[in-house]
């Protein structure tokens, strides 16, 4: 049974750790206002260039653009796997890992299809490594200090190896930002490039442009920084997903620690009171006993 000196001590450590709990949230809530102002910002942008993308893709495009041509044959598929460099922001980087697992399992290894994985994240990388799956590269640091370069470098890099032929389908999966309490997994498709009906073709209204220099150039202007975009766009909902999964589960914590300590003052009080009665007890026992001796 635990002494008086155990539970005190067990009540200090615990409220050390609330101290530490309660600053990391107040951290991650600090830095979820930026990030979710980043992403609410970004999200037009990149809409609006997906749909400039879509409204000057032309069907000659869909037939010849070797990043918009879907290949016949899928032999290898890189995957691109989004966590975050850090551990305690609760089931943020289990849920993408058990994701990232069942798409290569159900989608890949049972087609009989190769595979190689980009991880971004350290969480990621450090999983995928240890357990002998095919990790083709890893990129560290990136939300050390995100910005629009890493994007870039990811993109180009991704980009210039699909072109290469060293695979065939580019695949994201990552956290969505959705609220302060709800983070979607999304698995989306990056290369070859998916073109989607814009609002004026769903519509019915035949749209009508002049192009300055002309369509074709302006087309492969917009393709590269289409693809950087939706890799930035991808990197912001993860970061600010993150420090809403931080900060929920650091506020968890530190209610959990604040029940605890309840529950620990509870027994404390009820040893302490034990104690004293079992004190209380020899006291008598001993003035009794002086008693009747006398």
């Amino acid at each position: 049974m635990a002494t008086l000196r155990d539970i005190k001590n067990r009540i200090k450590g615990v409220k050390n750790t609330q101290q530490i709990t309660k600053a990391m949230k107040m951290v991650a809530a600090s830095k979820l206002r930026r990030a979710q102002e980043s992403i609410i910002n970004a999200r037009p942008y990149a809409k609006k260039i997906a749909e400039m993308f879509s409204n000057l893709v032309t069907e000659e495009d869909k037939q010849t653009n070797p990043l918009i041509l879907p290949k016949d044959y899928i032999s290898n598929v890189a995957i691109v796997i989004v966590t975050a460099d850090r551990g305690l922001c609760g089931a943020f980087n289990t849920n993408i890992i058990r994701e990232a697992n069942r798409y290569i399992n159900e989608e890949i290894k049972e087609t009989g299809t190769n595979y190689q994985l980009y991880c971004i994240g350290k969480k990621g990388s450090d999983y995928f490594s240890k357990r002998n799956y095919n990790v083709s590269k890893i990129f560290p640091d990136v939300f050390t200090s995100l910005n629009y370069t890493s994007a870039q470098k990811i993109s180009d890099e991704l980009t210039a190896g699909y072109l290469k032929g060293d695979f065939d389908k580019v695949i994201l999966i990552f956290n969505e930002f959705k609220s302060l309490i709800q983070q979607r997994i999304v698995v989306e498709q990056f290369l070859p490039i998916p073109v989607h009906k814009s609002e004026e073709d769903d519509s019915g209204v035949e749209s009508n442009y002049l192009y300055e220099p002309d369509q074709k150039s302006i087309f492969n202007y917009l393709i590269p920084k289409h693809l950087r975009g939706q890799i930035w766009r991808v990197l912001l909902e993860s970061n600010a997903a993150e420090f809403a999964s931080r900060m929920t589960a650091m506020d968890n914590a530190t209610t959990n620690a604040k029940e605890l300590i309840r529950t620990l003052n509870i027994t404390y009080n009820k040893a302490r009171q034990a104690a004293i009665t079992k004190e209380i007890l020899e006291i008598v026992s001993g003035a009794n006993a002086l008693k009747q001796s006398s």
